[in-house]
């Protein structure tokens, strides 16, 4: 199986950061958008390990807080999970982050809209089609992703929790995930909105990893 990088999102108490951080997971996510019952309201970033990447999550927000954020919590990525241009996009790529714009999929989902974002983004995410922007706690058929041709790699997100391990592996075997980065965990690993379960994101992590080639 391939060695996909891990992003555990939508982190924003203090000692919960550095008790998760201890697992290294690849990119550790904060959610700066007022209507999340997991938005980061913290001075600051707890100190994480440097191999960690953060990454700042909005939801049509302007250039002016984005970039205002990134100096205040020395952010490195830009998730942009709104309605976000493609011409935006690149603006936010001038302030020095790396760029993931975000789509909700669902059976109907038409990837041809991506192309216009091909070159102005380093990553998509490709989540669960729901009511909130995120955080839905749901999956989509993975198989969809047959259809996604670009080269630009992608996140996949969507309620993926422990119980999807076993379908995980194995969709990672396929040719619809050979463009597939890294995994987007979330509301599955919750004691409650915002505060993570160490153990239970220690055996998820385990278990996507074990029997690696």
């Amino acid at each position: 199986m391939k060695n996909v990088k891990l992003k555990i999102c939508g982190m924003k108490d203090s000692e919960n950061i550095t008790e998760i951080s201890v697992l290294q997971p690849d990119y550790l996510g904060f959610i700066f958008w007022e209507k999340s019952s997991r938005n980061m309201n913290l001075k600051t970033i707890p100190e994480i390990p440097k191999s960690i990447k953060k990454v700042g999550v909005f939801v049509d927000a302007s250039i002016q807080e984005i970039a205002a954020k990134i100096k205040q919590y020395q952010l490195e990525i830009i998730q942009l999970h709104g309605n976000e241009s493609v011409i935006f996009c690149k603006n936010v790529k001038k302030l020095g982050v790396e760029v993931i714009k975000v789509f909700s999929v669902d059976a109907t989902f038409n990837f041809s809209k991506l192309k216009e974002y091909v070159f102005v983004v380093d990553y998509f995410l490709f989540d669960t089609k729901g009511k909130l922007p995120g955080g839905n706690g749901i999956t989509f058929d993975w198989n969809i992703l047959e259809n996604y041709h670009f080269n630009i790699p992608y996140f996949l997100s969507g309620g993926i929790g422990t119980t999807e391990i076993d379908g995980l592996k194995e969709f990672l075997k396929s040719p619809a995930a050979k463009k597939c980065y890294a995994i987007d965990v979330n509301s599955r690993f919750e004691k409650k909105p915002g505060i993570k379960n160490k153990i239970k994101l220690e055996k998820f992590k385990k278990l996507l990893y074990e029997n690696e080639i």
